[in-house]
């Protein structure tokens, strides 16, 4: 297996050309969603004009993604890694085509494109959570997480800034057809990088049901998935609707990719000083003053007057996620890394939070769905957000109960 070596103060650290091959995967994979994600909701919303039609959008990639875990879960005691994370890209490639040939008439079918991206996801981010604990060891996760967290910032700021302005810069649905094709030349690049990685078999029986009930005997187990619940919910209402409100006040994309930019450079600054600051001991108090500050920053979104204001918001939040965040899944993989079974079952402890999460975020968008259909949008959605916005602060209050981690 090729090597490079990465020279510290301390010692030489041995780098393989699979941890170079899943950086290079995950780098393509955050440049082409932070290209494409933000504008198909826009995308959709400038067919349509309703707000349900893209909640359905969204509801059904988070119904789908959590059973292309559990499938691709499955599949990943069975089958080689490789062939997994190569099937979600695949996938997700799948999707922008699919975008690119209904066009103008992508609005009127939420089901389909919100399906296939679930599917996407689900078999990506099993294979690539997986694959992470298998081509990094102790001394190169941190370098591995210090260079994937670049390279999702930077495509975090990039991208959707740049889609922004293609798209402000050529007529009708031009722009967003090469945004979306560029996305899909991206999906394909790393389908052809996922052919280069060694092989990796599979081991072990798949014990779903018994990590599932382990939340009835271990108490920081059951604290954090529900802490997870209350995280998706805010998700899963934020995610599309804070998208929709940029655009509707200013009816621009490029002012919406400029909103991203700012956030996703304020996010790389928080992620660094966070992990240099927020020690194991800090961790739970980090989380509070996130969780806190990420539901007092709803404010400014639901009374926003103008974008300067919208920027703001994007400014806090962008240095309130990490805080909460970075101690949030380190204290969330302590967890697991301490329950019953771990190093073996570690697929299906990953497979049950990604279904608490998505529990929280479908809730939410139901939620949605029913308050917009009985209740005016105008009133329905600052009420939404006051109050399901307040999901990662509740989150903190389970975050406290978990004990010797």
């Amino acid at each position: 297996m090729e090597m490079v070596q990465i020279k510290t103060e301390k010692q030489k650290i041995p780098i393989s050309k699979d941890l170079k091959l899943l950086l290079t995967i995950g780098g393509l994979y955050a440049l082409a969603t932070f290209l494409s994600n933000t504008f198909v909701n826009i995308f959709l919303w400038k067919q349509s004009g309703e707000y349900v039609n893209i909640a359905v959008y969204n509801l059904f990639i988070y119904i789908l993604q959590p059973i292309a875990f559990f499938i691709a879960g499955k599949c990943a005691k069975r089958v080689d890694r490789t062939i997994i994370i190569r099937l979600g890209v695949t996938i997700l490639s799948v999707f922008y085509i699919t975008v690119l040939l209904a066009g103008d008439k992508s609005s009127q079918f939420p089901y389909l494109l919100g399906s296939i991206l679930g599917i996407g996801y689900g078999f990506y981010w099993l294979a690539f959570n997986v694959l992470t604990f298998e081509v990094t060891e102790p001394e190169t996760r941190d370098f591995f997480n210090g260079i994937l967290g670049t390279l999702q910032s930077f495509g975090g700021m990039i991208g959707p800034f740049f889609a922004g302005y293609i798209i402000t810069r050529l007529d009708n649905f031009q722009g967003y057809s090469l945004i979306f094709f560029l996305s899909f030349a991206l999906f394909i690049v790393a389908v052809i990088c996922s052919f280069f990685m060694n092989k990796r078999k599979a081991t072990g029986q798949f014990l779903f049901r018994e990590i599932f009930k382990e939340r009835k005997r271990n108490l920081n187990w059951k604290s954090i998935l529900y802490a997870h619940v209350f995280v998706g919910i805010r998700e899963g209402l934020f995610i599309f609707v804070i998208a929709i409100w940029i655009f509707i006040a200013t009816n621009s994309e490029f002012a919406l990719g400029g909103f991203n930019l700012v956030f996703s450079l304020c996010s790389l600054i928080g992620y660094y000083a966070t992990s240099k600051i927020v020690g194991k001991n800090l961790r739970k108090r980090s989380i509070f003053f996130g969780g806190l500050f990420l539901y007092m920053a709803v404010a400014i979104i639901v009374l926003q007057t103008n974008y300067y204001m919208l920027l703001m918001y994007g400014v806090i939040i962008g240095f309130a996620y990490p805080v909460f965040n970075v101690p949030f899944v380190s204290l969330t993989y302590d967890v697991i890394g301490k329950s019953k079974g771990a190093k073996e079952l570690r697929i299906e402890y990953i497979i049950i939070r990604e279904l608490f999460i998505n529990m929280g975020r479908v809730a939410a968008i139901v939620i949605f769905i029913i308050s917009v259909l009985l209740v005016d949008p105008e009133f329905a959605i600052p009420a939404l957000l006051l109050t399901l916005g307040a999901g990662n602060f509740i989150a903190f209050w389970f975050v406290k109960q978990i004990k010797a981690v």
